[in-house]
């Protein structure tokens, strides 16, 4: 009876070092980390970083690693602030509304600057600035990056928008689909993110109006910035390493290898527009774009007072906690 009973003792230690065993696995559980971006030649980092699974390198077998792309940074930061992604590449300008807006969002890093370019239709008049008062332009969205360096720099000049009691008129669309409004005339001038302007360029004959050189913050505002939320910055601080080192990675390969970084770019903003650009028209762009993760913290505060003055937002912003370098340096 005593043998019996060791036995039931020993088999119940055994089963419980099981139980044990089985619960230490369950805190290696894979989760699965969503990161966003657009099909613009300033998020080319995303797509190298994808291609070169960066991303899956720098974060573990036990991190499921996803991607999703936007048409618009509107419906990037509706994601992030619902959590449907984890960080990932927006324009500055839909990332400081919505902080103004009071959603969570944080800047931990940059992509890209420079890319920007005003570019006229073919048959519309306009040769330079003093040609667009009273016509139509088109940008990705109302107060999104590159509508904002448009208007700011055409205020400079003293012509403003409908929108503020001026004379030009707005409209919004993909990048993707400029060159047809430009074919059918429904638009005379894009305020256009590459590699799109430089497509217009060669498959529309359109005009430069305003080089990057020139628009406002042309050349030291990013043009993209890498973002998470503050929440997943301070309470999942190691794994938002991980991602900016990935990304950071991926941005130092851009500038290492650029004839691969074009080539991976063209195919990857084919697989998401089903638009195969020519690699001289990427090649055009390439020239019109610095790839850099360093955020120039007083820029974007620059950035955020030009949108206050062209009243897409209603106060004057207050920068605190917006940016964060700690991950970068």
């Amino acid at each position: 009876m005593k043998k019996y009973l060791g036995f039931i003792i020993l088999g119940s230690m055994l089963l419980l070092a099981a139980c044990g065993s089985n619960n230490s696995s369950s805190s290696d559980k894979e989760q699965t980390v969503t990161i966003g971006y657009f099909p613009n030649l300033n998020h080319a980092p995303a797509m190298v970083a994808k291609q070169k699974e960066m991303y899956e390198d720098h974060l573990g077998e036990n991190v499921n690693v996803e991607y999703r792309t936007f048409p618009d940074g509107s419906t990037f930061m509706k994601a992030l602030a619902t959590d449907e992604i984890q960080g990932g590449i927006v324009g500055p300008g839909p990332a400081i509304n919505n902080f103004i807006s009071g959603v969570d969002v944080q800047i931990i890093g940059a992509s890209s600057t420079g890319g920007t370019v005003i570019v006229s239709r073919e048959g519309s008049g306009i040769k330079s600035w003093e040609d667009i008062e009273g016509k139509t332009f088109i940008s990705p969205r109302v107060g999104c990056t590159h509508d904002v360096q448009f208007e700011t720099f055409m205020k400079d000049k003293g012509i403003t928008s409908e929108r503020i009691g001026g004379s030009m008129k707005h409209v919004t669309g993909e990048p993707a689909n400029y060159q047809s409004m430009f074919e059918n005339e429904s638009v005379d001038v894009a305020t256009a993110p590459e590699p799109w302007a430089s497509v217009l360029e060669k498959e529309a004959n359109a005009n430069v109006v305003v080089p990057t050189s020139e628009v406002a913050f042309g050349e030291t505002l990013p043009a993209a910035v890498f973002v998470t939320s503050s929440d997943m910055a301070e309470n999942n601080g190691d794994l938002i390493q991980k991602m900016m080192d990935a990304h950071k990675e991926a941005v130092s390969y851009i500038q290492d290898n650029p004839d691969e970084a074009v080539d991976i770019t063209i195919e990857g903003i084919k697989d998401i527009t089903g638009q195969e650009l020519e690699k001289s028209v990427i090649e055009n762009a390439w020239t019109r774009t610095n790839f850099t993760y360093k955020v120039d913290e007083n820029v974007i505060k620059e950035f955020g007072n030009a949108s206050y003055d062209l009243q897409f937002l209603k106060e004057k912003p207050d920068f605190e906690g917006f940016v964060n370098q700690s991950f970068i340096n």
